[in-house]
């Protein structure tokens, strides 16, 4: 027993030890990669590669921007939760590291316990977008219309747990509108469609609307923040147009492998927020239609997720949305 107990004993100043010895590593000492589960020019992209820029020159060491897109994002995040946590595997996601996995018949990987969370660094609010074939100017004209027509209408979105799947799905059930969801493999696909009027509507986000509602090829009917965004000003709220529960951002946030150091966690937190209250950083997040969020924290972007969690997971539920 006292072998016992000695063995024990040294192994636990060993682990303190090797603990300690880590600690006082620089970090980083070598490249970080940086997942992000979409194709290059996506918002998570762009996101990503402002803000690994930013690092790059912070950390005097490369931040590689790993584009690993496929199936709904499921394929990028399998790859950051396998990772070692040691804080060289970071990633880049947004909604869909929360709707892809809820959307599968067997969970790929558990979101609230498979990933740590870092830091959020944006919001992205969405355009409710109504094809100009429809008879209507307004979102309370738009619900109206719809709900008249139950399972007669469609929205498109760029794909089954994307953000604009979800952002409609979110609109249907606080406006208690029935329609089908038409999933596109791009963003473009959709927008054909919605100008040919055999696609409906849409909810997608405000940077990928803005060219096409300046243009009018489409109706604005709404945007899905609490106020009003700079880059369509009379564009109303949902909460304006009498539908608060429609409400909803694109958030974008940091996540690393579970088991990483919280001391890591929290140094990374504090690196991407200095980056993200840059004015440059700022400026570059606004011309694309996305908000900084410079206040976030390990705590408080665990919360929103565990939240976002429950919400999409009572929306599949409520919905009946088919699993994969």
């Amino acid at each position: 027993m006292m072998r016992l107990t000695r063995a024990l004993q040294a192994a636990g100043l060993a682990a303190l030890l090797a603990a300690a010895a880590a600690a006082s590593e620089p970090f980083p000492d070598r490249p970080i990669r940086m997942i992000v589960p979409f194709p290059p020019g996506t918002a998570a992209d762009f996101l990503g590669r402002a803000i690994g820029a930013a690092l790059d020159d912070a950390y005097r060491m490369q931040v590689v921007v790993d584009n690993r897109p496929g199936a709904g994002g499921l394929i990028g995040t399998a790859s950051l939760t396998t990772a070692a946590p040691n804080g060289y595997t970071i990633g880049l996601f947004g909604p869909p590291y929360l709707t892809s996995p809820l959307l599968q018949k067997k969970l790929p990987y558990d979101p609230l316990k498979d990933g740590a969370p870092v830091v959020q660094v944006a919001g992205i609010p969405n355009v409710v977008g109504a094809s100009n074939h429809l008879p209507v100017n307004t979102l309370k004209e738009f619900i109206a219309y719809a709900r008249a027509r139950p399972g007669q209408l469609n929205y498109g979105s760029p794909g089954i747990g994307s953000i604009g799947h979800f952002g409609g799905e979110i609109l249907n059930s606080a406006a208690g509108v029935e329609a089908m969801h038409v999933p596109f493999k791009v963003l473009s696909g959709a927008f054909a469609e919605v100008f040919a009027g055999r696609v409906h509507y849409f909810v997608i986000p405000v940077a990928a609307a803005v060219p096409i509602v300046r243009d009018k090829r489409v109706r604005a009917l709404a945007v899905t923040t609490s106020t009003r965004v700079s880059a369509l000003p009379d564009v109303p709220t949902v909460a304006e147009e009498g539908l608060p529960a429609a409400e909803h951002v694109a958030w974008f946030g940091f996540v690393v492998p579970a088991g990483t150091p919280k001391a890591l966690i929290s140094k990374l937190a504090s690196d991407v927020t200095a980056v993200v209250r840059k004015p440059e950083t700022r400026k570059r997040f606004e011309l694309q239609g996305a908000d900084p969020v410079d206040d976030s924290s390990p705590a408080a972007f665990s919360k929103l997720l565990r939240s976002e969690y429950t919400r999409f997971k009572n929306l599949i539920k409520d919905k009946g949305i088919q699993l994969q």
